[in-house]
């Protein structure tokens, strides 16, 4: 049976100060199905280069495995979809046969194989590369965030695709996704690596009562550094009086005492004192080990000003939007204040044509039926893509937020400070996404439009925004497809149908 052996692996890249791995340790069987859970930034994607072999490290990784990685690099997409499955799985005609078996059990029709691989949509193409990553059964999968573009029936899809599968780690932030695909964990922490047996459910549970029993610690620890604190103070304040005191000829007559034993009184209770200021520091020290890997130091809160009148932001009566081929269903909807609308359906549906329409963005669509807007609203628009560019500084005064603003919401987010001056094109996915996110946090805002702000975050952020809208009730027009999110922060759901 194969396994895979991560014996004390460092690793770090040129710009960082510190370790992102630090002697990692792991044991790893060739059957177990994994989820790879942690912050953005924290290594994920790392660990899995470092599997394929792309990445030079300290340490060893002992394996007899095959590793294939999603997603794979398509060089040239205006091909037949055929030419580019031949090329990533090294099929011949004979064995498409192969290729077609994993297409139907991800429902996706055989024909497309016909079609341009640029031509096809986002799910499709996830899909055909899914389904190439498991052509050879021999192989160990290395699954990077597979979900991101794909809609709700979808998830659905290859989540019930990869429960027929063993042998693989999966990152994903998806827990409703995950869950019953998954079974074990590896948890990327602030401060250490471990492994987990169970789904997410199982990894969140124990990771709560982790952090909890963490806080009482620090509560109890504390209550001990004040107390040792208070007797060090009382213990030395005593001793320097007494020293004072030992030459006052008024004091020496009063109470009969020779000026040696008043001094070597004095000496004793200052030793007593330094030893207790030594276990106050050793009790400092002691607590700045705790809270190791409890990652939400604050909350997030939006930059909202709530407005009272109108009490309709938006109203939109019998839109439909038409270009060509393309038509979008018509919808009929209002966006009150403190309302969080969601417009919910397929891949390709036009809910982001819907959103830019409203908007009053430019686009190549006939409109029929109407959008009223309330008056001098403030608008803060999350985009659906990430095409960011200059640093965080230079975004900032572009978008004229004060860039100390940003830097503290990106803080709350799990970013890290030597990333603040770098191009914002450089980074990962996640941080780019941290970026968008931040900045439409920090914007003054009377109603917000955001387009799927989960894609490509982390867990953790997750949960911190859905709490964010939960407390400040901000007027939002929403789109995604993650469920958790929707169900826990609608006030009101549009559902779109062909």
């Amino acid at each position: 049976m194969g396994t895979i052996q991560i014996e004390n692996v460092s690793f770090k890249y040129d710009q960082m100060a510190d370790n992102l791995f630090n002697t990692l340790n792991l044991k790893i069987d060739e059957s177990w199905k994994l989820g790879l859970i942690g912050r953005n930034g924290r290594g994920k994607t790392t660990l899995m280069k470092m599997l394929l072999g792309q990445l030079q490290y300290r340490g060893q990784i002992i394996s007899n495995l095959n590793f294939y990685y999603y997603p794979q690099t398509v060089v040239d997409k205006n091909i037949p979809t055929v030419e580019v499955v031949k090329n990533l799985a090294h099929l011949e005609d004979y064995d498409l046969w192969k290729i077609e078996i994993e297409l139907e059990k991800l429902q996706v029709d055989v024909d497309i194989l016909q079609q341009e691989f640029s031509t096809l949509s986002p799910g499709e193409k996830t899909k055909v590369l899914l389904a190439i990553l498991f052509v050879d059964e021999s192989g160990f999968q290395l699954i990077d965030e597979p979900t991101n573009h794909l809609d709700v029936e979808g998830r659905k899809i290859v989540s019930e695709y990869l429960k027929g599968k063993k042998g693989f780690i999966v990152i994903s932030h998806d827990k409703s996704f995950l869950n019953p695909v998954i079974d074990h964990v590896i948890s990327i922490d602030r401060s250490d690596v471990a492994v987990y047996k169970g789904n997410f459910d199982t990894w969140q549970k124990q990771w709560e009562l982790q952090n909890q029993h963490e806080v009482n610690e620090k509560v109890q620890l504390q209550k001990d550094i004040n107390r040792l604190h208070e007797t060090a103070v009382k213990r030395e304040n005593w001793s320097r009086q007494t020293e004072a005191h030992k030459n006052r000829k008024q004091y020496h007559e009063k109470v009969h005492l020779n000026k040696g034993f008043i001094g070597t009184k004095a000496a004793k209770m200052m030793k007593k004192a330094k030893t207790a200021e030594k276990r106050v520091n050793s009790a400092i020290d002691e607590k700045k080990t705790l809270l190791k890997n409890i990652e939400i130091e604050a909350p997030l809160e939006l930059n909202y000003e709530k407005r009272n009148h109108p009490d309709i932001f938006v109203q939109v009566e019998n839109l439909k939007l038409r270009h060509e081929d393309i038509v979008t269903p018509e919808v009929n909807f209002k966006v009150k204040c403190n309302q969080v609308v969601s417009l919910v359906g397929p891949n390709g549906i036009g809910k982001t044509t819907i959103f830019r329409q409203i908007m009053g963005l430019s686009q190549p669509f006939t409109q029929t039926g109407n959008i009223l807007m309330a008056n001098n609203l403030k608008i803060s628009y999350l985009r659906q893509d990430n095409e960011l560019k200059g640093t965080i500084r230079q975004l900032s005064t572009q978008k004229q937020i004060e860039p100390e603003l940003v830097f503290s919401n990106l803080r709350k987010l799990g970013f890290e400070r030597y990333l603040f001056e770098q191009p914002i094109e450089q980074m990962s996915q996640g941080q780019r996404r941290k970026v968008a996110l931040a900045v439409s946090l920090s914007e003054e805002a009377n109603l917000y439009f955001w387009d799927e702000p989960l894609n490509y975050l982390d867990v953790i952020t997750r949960q911190q925004i859905i709490e964010a809208i939960k407390k400040q009730h901000p007027t939002m027009l929403l789109i995604d497809h993650d469920i958790d999110l929707i169900n826990s922060v609608s006030s009101k759901k549009i559902e779109l149908r062909k």
